[in-house]
């Protein structure tokens, strides 16, 4: 199933915003085992953006098709992103109505918006006023005791009518928005799917993607039997090798599946140009730990990269001696 705008092939199979996690040196990791995944960025504030120092809205050329995560709640700031994440050459804005944790909520925005449909169809308003390309919304089923099927739909009915909006982003659980940590709410409240897939079959003109606990590609084939897209977050992560055949099985893509030895070894010329502009090893190498989770050898890989890669003045011989560890 494909949307009406073809940027919604790509997101067919994408990989989850994750704080800390997903940041530029991981998507290019990413990216280099799969072309057609969409890649989201870790949720940046509008604060950030517009008052931070540093360059929060950078990101290589070779990580399109790339979306920018927003967070925030106040629509002239978020237009304001917008229009730089337009100048920068993003090709989605994604508006964070899922995110739990206080810190958020303190400032207004992720979960706690889900009681506020209308102020987020304004905020997805503003920046489709000033921002030609997809503007799309990722939330959660419900929050706290607003859970019912009815306060999911009156949510997606107010910003997709109201908005215009054309695709949301279900992470399939609940969000307690007081008594759990981020990390809790990732894992106790229970996944309900099929609540994804009715919204899909009620609202069958929008794309719907779904998100929450999704491991193995198999299971991501059978959401797409019900669904337009499936979104994987921390399996994504820890087990990268799980990208190097999305783009045959997700996306019909009829090439060689790429070695994992060759993957890690096409990440050497990137980590020379970074350490070269001043980056640590050890913040590029952490996003490729599980690149052998479950191999053999994997674990001496892992256990090599931790214990040297944070070493003053370590380059890609680092990478070269873990690697030598692992059976071709």
């Amino acid at each position: 199933m494909k949307g009406k705008n073809p940027h919604f092939y790509h997101s067919r199979f994408s990989i989850a915003p994750m704080l800390d996690w997903t940041d530029r040196h991981c998507r290019y990791f990413h990216r280099l085992m799969t072309k057609d995944t969409l890649l989201y960025t870790e949720m940046i504030t509008t604060g950030a953006i517009i008052h931070g120092k540093g360059d929060f809205l950078e990101y290589n050329e070779e990580e399109h098709p790339l979306a920018l995560q927003l967070g925030g709640s106040n629509p002239v700031d978020l237009a304001t992103c917008a229009k730089l994440a337009q100048e920068r050459g993003y090709d989605e804005i994604n508006l964070n109505v899922g995110c739990p944790s206080d810190r958020v909520q303190n400032g207004r925005f992720g979960a706690c918006l889900m009681a506020e449909p209308q102020l987020v169809a304004d905020c997805v308003s503003a920046m489709k006023d000033v921002a030609d390309m997809p503007i799309t919304v990722k939330t959660r089923i419900g929050i706290d005791d607003h859970d019912s099927y009815e306060f999911l739909t009156d949510f997606i009915t107010t910003v997709s009518e109201k908005a215009k909006c054309e695709q949301f982003t279900i992470h399939a659980r609940k969000a307690w928005l007081s008594g759990l940590s981020p990390k809790e709410n990732r894992e106790i409240p229970p996944l309900d799917y099929d609540r994804a897939y009715q919204i899909k079959k009620d609202f069958p003109h929008l794309v719907i993607a779904v998100n929450g606990g999704v491991k193995t590609l198999e299971e991501t084939q059978l959401h797409l039997q019900h669904l337009d897209g499936v979104m994987v977050g921390r399996e994504a992560y820890q087990n990268p090798y799980l990208l190097a055949d999305v783009d045959q099985r997700v996306f019909g893509h009829d090439k060689p599946v790429i070695e994992r030895h060759d993957i890690a070894e096409m990440m050497y010329p990137y980590i020379e140009k970074q350490l070269a502009s001043g980056a640590k090893l050890g913040h590029i190498s952490r996003h490729m730990l599980g690149l052998f989770q479950g191999m053999p050898g994997g674990r001496q890989w892992r256990r090599y990269i931790s214990e040297n890669a944070h070493k003053a003045g370590s380059g890609i011989e680092v990478l070269e001696a873990a690697l030598a560890k692992v059976p071709r």
